[in-house]
């Protein structure tokens, strides 16, 4: 099936789900009478979808400094989407990926992984309302494999039976919770841009159907039960903060913005597999990251001793 693209108010937009319950309507939307729900659980219940095109991110590069900058990035675009019925009920959230490239290491694949979702779409007035819980997800991409210094690391786990982080299903993982609430992992995605600092022109997007807003803070890797794996994950994130300008630095606030183009039909065996064929796509090196030869020293060390 094509996805159909289509104007305002026409090819089966009902509406309704975001009146049903007095309590999800703004200022300040109260979603909690919904369960979340997984991600993938609900696809073949998805009737529409807005892709985000512009996935704009931004967060502070040294937080807690006197006087710290920020970073704003946009994200690969059109991977992120919001899928939901013809009454509005969201039930599925692709969120962003990224690649953060080193020249001794090659390129980290990061990806902001939806752990549960629930929430609503009004297509008439353009706005919507969602809750979020995400984990952040590092690995090495398929390209960083062939480098020598990978090699040797990835071989080392590989004898000892010890989780590298090669893939996603072995990815390093980064707990996240709602600012300044570290208990709560559930976090809103909210109609309207980001508050709380101003946002260059270059990072905006008047082109886009409706624009929304999330911001969540970084929390610390989950362990996985392997001590040397999750001192060897621990030196990788130090590594992807230097080429990242610190974007998951423990308490640091990631926020981003999505924009979205007009809705769109959906083909639910095509959202399977959307976001799979995309992350195989990603295996570019791209990003500026700092010289690490100190950390990769600090690695090779750690791996001359018997595990």
């Amino acid at each position: 099936m094509e996805l159909k693209k289509y104007t305002d108010g026409v090819a089966g937009w009902q509406g309704g789900f975001a009146e049903s319950n007095p309590d999800f309507a703004y200022p300040t939307p109260n979603l909690t009478s919904l369960p979340m729900l997984d991600n993938m659980a609900n696809i073949d219940l998805l009737q529409r979808q807005q892709a985000v095109q512009w996935p704009e991110f931004s967060w502070e590069t040294d937080k807690g400094a006197a006087d710290p900058k920020r970073c704003f990035q946009m994200f690969a675009p059109d991977i992120s989407r919001l899928g939901y019925t013809d009454a509005g009920r969201v039930y599925s959230i692709i969120c962003p990926q990224q690649g953060i490239s080193s020249p001794s290491l090659g390129t980290l694949n990061v990806e902001v992984t939806v752990t549960g979702q629930r929430g609503w779409v009004d297509e008439t007035n353009r706005e919507l309302a969602a809750d979020l819980s995400v984990v952040g997800k590092i690995w090495f991409s398929p390209s960083a494999m062939q480098n020598p210094i990978v090699k040797l690391l990835w071989d080392h786990f590989e004898k000892s039976k010890q989780p590298f982080p090669s893939d996603k299903s072995k990815a390093i993982v980064v707990y996240t919770h709602k600012v300044d609430e570290h208990e709560q992992p559930v976090f809103p995605l909210m109609k309207g841009e980001s508050t709380g600092f101003d946002i260059p022109d270059f990072a905006k997007h008047p082109q886009a159907w409706s624009v929304g807003s999330l911001g969540v803070q970084i929390g610390s890797n989950i362990k996985t039960g392997y001590p040397v794996v999750d001192a060897f994950n621990s030196l990788i994130m130090d590594v992807f903060n230097l080429g990242a300008g610190n974007m998951l630095q423990l308490g640091n606030v990631l926020t981003w913005n999505v924009w979205f183009t007009q809705p769109e039909l959906v083909n639910t065996e095509e959202w399977r597999t959307h976001a799979q064929r995309w992350r195989e796509s990603i295996d570019a090196d791209h990003g500026s990251p700092m010289e690490r030869a100190q950390k990769l020293s600090t690695l090779m060390a750690r791996l001359s001793k018997p595990i």
